[in-house]
């Protein structure tokens, strides 16, 4: 019985331990700019992303290659699409039907009226081409500056930093994260 209890202690610290800000990443002030990207000398984005979006049960997850590779190409933070993600509809979790738009993105009530994507790759690459020309490209430099323009809520970059904050913090292998079984 005890040995239940401290594992339910354990996973119960691992998911509600406060994520953790590098000082090399400059995303989380909140005059930083959306386009810039660290990236670690082992880069280690996809595995991350990937464990992060899983751990969600996020359809996403099977994508973490495309939003870093879109992020790459189009100089984002490789956390900005997943984290708006988040916000919009649980990763991809709650989206309309038929519709792969998990960023919501033109606003969708549902698959015939509201934008739709082919697949959820395309919908990376439309958003992130979208961020980087429409909203960075004209000026948007902040997280709360494109919040303004991509949400209706004030508290919007508010919860899309807290994901970018969450997804930088996760490392998959770290000791709070670690499986472990009980006897």
């Amino acid at each position: 019985m005890n040995q239940i209890f401290i594992a339910i202690a354990i996973v119960f610290m691992a998911y509600t331990i406060v994520p953790v800000v590098r000082a090399d990443e400059h995303i989380s002030v909140t005059t930083a700019t959306m386009f810039v990207s660290s990236t670690p000398e082992k880069d280690d984005r996809e595995i991350r992303l990937h464990a992060f979006l899983s751990r969600y049960n996020s359809p996403l997850a099977q994508e973490a290659r495309v939003f870093i590779r879109e992020a790459d190409k189009h100089d984002l933070d490789w956390k900005l699409v997943p984290a708006i993600a988040g916000v919009e509809s649980t990763f991809g979790r709650f989206i309309p039907p038929g519709s792969y738009n998990a960023w919501g993105w033109g606003i969708p009530t549902d698959a015939q009226s509201g934008i739709t994507f082919s697949s959820f790759s395309e919908g990376i690459h439309v958003v992130s081409e979208g961020l980087k020309t429409n909203y960075i490209g004209k000026g948007a430099q902040t997280l709360e500056q494109i919040g303004a323009i991509y949400a209706d809520s004030n508290a919007w970059s508010n919860h899309v930093r807290f994901f970018i904050d969450a997804i930088d913090a996760y490392t998959p292998n770290s000791p709070q994260f670690l499986a472990f079984t009980i006897d």
